[in-house]
């Protein structure tokens, strides 16, 4: 079909027109291809709380997309805002010039970030945020002298996207496997314990095994860590809540052994624990933060590095000649207009229709649904903090995703798009969906869940 009569057609038609060739030559991220192509589920529009499947059915999006639309779909605002800066500047270089909304995003996220954060380096998602992060960890010791502290420590179960720096010191082994050995890191044990099954929240016990983080700062000598990253929730992993105390243990390790802390709040940032920040819900705030997903409402891909005056100072204070470059790093797409013209509307919206407060008032009850699914057949753990949840699926087979995935295509026959991931379902409901429809979500699951093999 020729290209201009495509461009008419809007994209239920698209769909439509689609030929195996067509099917055949996009290769699917964290997808199987071969499932997925014998059975295509089709998505060609969203609103509020739901996407449109290509046969016309409204499917409730039960995890704002990939945990990155919380304010809900199809807003305007963004639209409009994306559409004008592609009339007025479609791109502009961002090594050595600039344009003025970089700048005023970048000045609007400071003043959302917990205070002595204040300056902001801009990439195109989580997965560069996590690897920007790692190099300005290790450049900055550089910078001071430390050239030996290079070595960088994770957490077990931990994810930092799939970038090469953030593979190594994410703690997700699937993610790791097949690709031999990248960077050299170390993991701090996770802290999902069985002491904590079907805990609402935040979870009592397990603070001590921050305490790990110790010993392997012995093992390696503090001259040699440059930095700890962890998340203030692990999302991607299932939704593990660090227990009582146990970030801020973290920080006191870090301090007394002089290891920045990278909070990754690609997914916790925005609202989605009920407050800003995780940091701000666990009261540390950490030397470099990564942001990413709700920045844009998932509108354009964006992400972000934050960090603390005396890393900034230390790049700029540098014996170099001012027109040098004080950091070797940076994208193409650094700042693209479009995202930042898009990440100025969604931090509108955030704030102005008070999306923090809005998630904040709808988790005990959404806490209360979804705990009410203890008991069904299968269901050996619910986890939950704000607007997240994870239900853990025992394992069949040897095949932990087995019954997720059997799940999470029941639930698309249903009308519930569901993200499934290892041995368990997640839950990231927009911050503007109602109680009636948290209610038919957990009453689907109800039914559903029991009836698989």
């Amino acid at each position: 079909m020729a290209t201009t009569q495509l461009q008419r057609m809007d994209f239920s038609q698209r769909a439509n027109a689609l030929t195996a060739a067509d099917f055949d030559a996009y290769w699917m991220p964290f997808t199987g291809n071969r499932q997925y192509k014998s059975d295509p589920r089709l998505i060609v529009g969203a609103q509020g709380c739901y996407y449109t499947a290509a046969d016309g059915r409204q499917i409730f999006d039960s995890l704002s997309g990939l945990w990155c639309a919380s304010f809900g779909h199809g807003r305007s605002e963004i639209a409009d805002a994306i559409a004008h800066a592609a009339r007025e500047l479609d791109y502009a270089p961002p090594f050595q010039f600039a344009h003025p909304l970089a700048f005023e995003l970048a000045s609007r996220i400071k003043a959302l970030t917990p205070t002595g954060m204040d300056h902001v380096f801009f990439t195109n998602s989580g997965s560069e945020s996590a690897d920007t992060a790692i190099k300005i960890a290790r450049a900055y010791w550089q910078k001071r002298g430390a050239t030996q502290k290079t070595r960088l420590i994770g957490r077990a179960k931990g994810y930092h996207g799939v970038n090469v720096g953030g593979t190594s010191i994410g703690g997700i082994e699937a993610n790791q496997k097949h690709f031999g050995d990248l960077l050299a890191t170390e993991h701090l044990p996770h802290t999902l314990l069985d002491d904590n099954r079907f805990s609402r929240g935040i979870p009592e016990h397990g603070a001590e095994l921050a305490d790990a983080l110790e010993d392997q700062i012995a093992a390696h000598g503090a001259d040699n860590v440059a930095a700890v990253m962890v998340e203030p929730m692990s999302g991607s992993a299932g939704v593990i809540v660090p227990p009582k105390g146990y970030l801020r243990r973290l920080r006191a390790i870090c301090d007394r052994h002089d290891v920045l802390l990278i909070f990754d709040e690609v997914l916790t940032g925005f609202g989605r624990t009920g407050a800003s920040f995780g940091a701000e819900l666990f009261g540390v705030t950490p030397d470099v933060m990564t942001l990413a997903k709700n920045l844009t409402n998932g509108a354009v891909p964006m992400g972000a590095v934050v960090v603390n005056d005396d890393i900034y100072r230390t790049f700029m204070n540098a014996d170099l000649p001012e027109y040098q470059v004080e950091f070797a790093h940076g994208y193409t797409y650094s700042a693209h207009p479009l995202a930042c013209a898009a990440g100025l509307a969604a931090l509108d919206i955030y704030e102005r229709d008070n999306m923090v407060e809005r998630a904040a008032a709808l988790a005990p009850y959404f806490e209360e649904q979804v705990h009410g699914l203890r008991g069904l057949a299968h269901v050996a753990d619910i986890r939950n903090l704000g607007l997240a949840a994870a239900i853990e699926i025992e394992t069949v087979d040897g095949e932990p995703g087995k019954r997720p995935w059997q799940i999470s295509m029941a639930a698309w026959q249903r009308g519930i798009y569901l993200r499934f991931g290892g041995n368990t379902i997640q839950l990231g409901p927009q911050y503007v969906c109602e109680r009636e429809q948290i209610d038919s979500l957990c009453n689907v699951l109800e039914e559903i869940v029991p009836g698989v093999d």
